[in-house]
């Protein structure tokens, strides 16, 4: 009895070890984090597991095999549950409630220390993957922050802009194109997003995020240089060949009367790859 009373106090000591190895790997996460401390407190906890586990079954789970001559196949419900009784007391589990209360918070440790790679998920994204710099009343300008001008560009040409107070970021970049007006086969509730065949769409893909910056006038198509993904520009970028599974989005703008062009607000659908609640026509799932 003094034997195995030592080999139940070692192996409630291995999983209190495990319990505390999983809530210290949990800590060091909280505190900022040290892969190499991380990886020693999970193979601690692992370790210490593992062994309790292999002491328990070998140590204290005694069951030899016993042949019994065979008596008659009724048992009275007295005999049946002292046999019950006797098969959970060979198992060794029950009977030994410190060791299954101290299992249970070896597995309570590792579960903290689970948690650790959904806590690495970080922040939810909120509406931000939904949104970009593009403002009623921005005006559009180039990257050296030069208002863009109706005659500015020829038929069949683009240029790369920007809302006048962010230049240069990445999810804002636009193309503005022109195209002859009566060509247009925009949606009717865009078509006042054209004034006079300038159309400005998102320039970043719609299928791996790269830019969009391959134009060919004399089928009025954009092409991601990527992966081919290839827009209708005159059927409100719409894909028609490649990956990309829904149109660049449009950006509403018009024109001032000095010639200049004016966004009425952000993007209506969100502007780069998709992502999980989002649907081929663009819109929130």
């Amino acid at each position: 009895m003094r034997a195995q009373r030592r080999i139940e106090l070692v192996i409630a000591g291995l999983f209190a070890v495990t319990a505390l190895s999983g809530v210290a790997l949990l800590a060091v996460y909280i505190l900022g984090g040290q892969t190499q401390v991380e990886g020693i407190l999970l193979g601690i906890a692992l370790g210490s597991l593992g062994l309790g586990v292999v002491l328990w079954a070998q140590e204290l789970m005694d069951t030899p095999i016993v042949i019994e001559e065979r008596q008659s196949a009724t048992s009275s419900p007295a005999e049946a549950a002292d046999f019950q009784a006797a098969l959970t007391e060979e198992a060794g589990f029950t009977r030994r409630r410190m060791l299954v209360g101290m299992l249970l918070a070896a597995f309570a440790g590792l579960g903290a220390a689970l948690a650790i790679p959904v806590l690495s998920l970080g922040p939810a994204p909120g509406r931000e993957q939904f949104t970009t710099s593009w403002r009623k009343g921005s005006r559009l300008v180039l990257g050296d922050g030069t208002p863009v001008r109706a005659g500015d560009l020829p038929v069949d040409s683009l240029v790369t802009v920007f809302p006048e107070d962010a230049i240069g970021v990445t999810d804002s970049q636009t193309l503005l194109i022109r195209v002859p007006p009566d060509l247009l086969r925009l949606d009717p509730a865009r078509a006042a997003w054209a004034p006079g065949g300038y159309v400005a769409y998102s320039k970043i893909c719609t299928h791996a995020g790269c830019p969009v910056g391959l134009f060919r006038a004399t089928e009025r198509k954009l092409i991601c240089p990527c992966h081919q993904s290839t827009f209708d520009v005159l059927a409100g970028a719409a894909p028609v060949f490649g990956p990309a599974g829904r149109p660049l989005p449009q950006l509403p703008i018009h024109m001032e009367a000095d010639g200049t062009f004016v966004a009425d607000g952000d993007f209506p659908d969100p502007v780069g790859p998709s992502f999980w609640n989002l649907t081929s026509r663009g819109g929130a799932g």
